[in-house]
């Protein structure tokens, strides 16, 4: 006779909440067992973030109830579940980068003896829990600022811990980490599960989904598709309960060899104080990819592509015509468009309005440009061809889900008409929907004659909206593939073990 499970850590039942009026979750019902990872999946804008906010404190539910470890619970706020042993690691960590580990570990509940605060007992204390995950490689006294983004986020693990967290929220985990981190988070929740603690894993990366969880939840506009076991359900299925419709043609059409026009930019020995060597031609109607390791050098090619951090040495040309990009303005006026990886550190202005940040560049860059009125009309209908979802353009971009703010973004540079587009990591942090509509605009544009260079981390959408891709490392290219390798193909040239032709 096998043991009967155990009973949920967690358990919701028919939670509702809406904002101004918008139905925002109805009637959602879901549970966590000790040692369980959950995952919570949907498109942006599907009630996830709200949820957690409702598990963590953040808002109260408007129906519905909330119970841990077999407790009905009203959290007054994230203070008051944290007492209760709930914890949430969001992606944006909520740490102080001159302290200590074990000032930010113990921060707001410091041991005292005589009256002061124990530094011994915190960096004890710390070092303790650090082992206790198999960490303990990590300096109790290193200063938060000098650590990477992984250990950070192992500081913000352990601060929960050391608050006898029961129950870990993790909101898009590996959104920040380079490839190589990831598996360090794997071994945490693997290590978190063995310890008993019940985990609400958000991400839209599907892979992670399937290779951790026990189970997994769908949300879709505010209300709960389904729950399955992991083990019982596939990629294919999973999509179709997010999205509503079935994702088989996930990537468009490539680029057939009548479809490419001239070249459009070329770089040759370009140089500068990270890249080394670069030659490089972007072709009209084509989408040239860019692989290689986090640090490889992408990034900071996209960057001088746009004159943020210039080529100091080189020959560069823009249809034929030598130019000196030395300044994003140089580039924006020579029709060129860059997508940052840092949305909301580079790209948004965040208590501005979905109509002011879609015009931002235009205004930025021509003191001339049309009326604002017919400006504001043109990002209208660029807005809408991307499918935007919000309450209106004079809403706060802040308000919006990554997705949608991302699709501001786009159009903004869309209104601008350029030639050339630098996307680094376009789909980054959003959903499966909302990145189908990225790739067919992507490759819409590429069809329309634009130059289109493209940075992912994701091999599958690399390998899936490239026509041709260029993996870089330690600054250099280290070779070309062309349309139809393998990831292996990739990682080999981003590794060391060539397999393509050399750049």
């Amino acid at each position: 006779m096998s043991d009967p499970p155990p009973s949920p850590l967690l358990r919701l039942r028919g939670i509702g909440k809406s904002f101004l009026g918008v139905r925002v979750l109805d009637a959602v019902d879901l549970d966590v067992s000790p040692g369980e990872v959950h995952a919570v999946v949907g498109e942006n804008g599907a009630g996830k973030s709200t949820l957690m906010k409702i598990v963590s404190g953040g808002h109260p539910p408007d129906e519905g109830t909330v119970e841990f470890a077999g407790t009905p619970r009203v959290f007054r706020g994230p203070r008051d579940a944290q007492r209760a042993g709930i914890g949430i690691i969001h992606q944006e960590f909520n740490l102080l980068p001159e302290r200590t580990v074990a000032e930010n570990v113990y921060l707001g509940h410091e041991p005292v003896r005589r009256g002061l605060v124990d530094r011994r007992a915190m960096r004890d204390g710390t070092a303790e829990l650090l082992a206790s995950i198999g960490e303990s490689s990590l300096p109790a006294d290193a200063r938060v600022g000098g650590l990477g983004v992984a250990q950070q986020q192992v500081v913000e693990i352990v601060k929960a811990l050391a608050l006898d967290a029961r129950l870990l929220i993790m909101d898009e985990p590996t959104a920040a980490l380079a490839d190589h981190e990831v598996e360090l988070l794997y071994r945490l929740v693997r290590r978190l599960q063995q310890r008993g603690i019940g985990l609400l894993y958000v991400s839209h990366r599907l892979t992670e989904v399937f290779d951790l969880s026990d189970r997994i939840t769908v949300l879709k506009d505010g209300r709960r598709v389904t729950t399955t076991g992991t083990a019982a359900t596939t990629v294919d299925e999973l999509v179709r309960h997010m999205v509503g419709r079935e994702l088989a043609d996930y990537y468009p059409e490539r680029a057939r060899p009548a479809d490419l026009g001239p070249v459009r930019l070329s770089v040759r020995a370009g140089r500068n104080h990270k890249l080394h060597d670069i030659d490089l031609r972007l072709r009209a109607g084509e989408v040239l990819g860019i692989g290689g390791l986090q640090g490889s050098g992408r990034s900071t090619l996209a960057r001088a592509l746009f004159g943020a951090a210039p080529f100091t040495a080189g020959a560069v040309t823009l249809d034929g015509a030598p130019v000196r990009l030395r300044s994003p303005r140089t580039a924006i006026r020579a029709g060129i468009a860059y997508l940052t990886d840092d949305r909301k550190g580079e790209g948004l202005v965040a208590r501005q309005s979905v109509l002011d940040n879609g015009l931002l560049a235009g205004r930025a860059v021509f003191p001339r440009w049309t009326g604002r009125a017919a400006r504001a009309g043109r990002l209208r209908e660029l807005l809408a061809a991307v499918e935007l979802r919000a309450a209106g353009d004079d809403q706060e971009i802040r308000y919006l889900s990554g997705g949608n703010q991302q699709k501001v973004v786009l159009a903004r540079w869309l209104a601008l008409d350029p030639g050339i587009l630098l996307f680094d990591e376009p789909t980054r942090g959003i959903d499966v929907g909302a990145k189908s509509t990225i790739h067919d605009l992507v490759r819409r544009l590429a069809r329309a004659g634009a130059a289109v260079l493209m940075i992912s981390s994701e091999l599958p959408e690399l390998l899936g909206m490239s026509d041709r891709i260029v993996v870089m490392r330690d600054g250099r290219i280290a070779g070309e593939l062309p349309a139809g390798s393998t990831e292996e193909d990739v990682l080999a040239l981003a590794v060391g073990t060539d397999r393509g032709t050399a750049g």
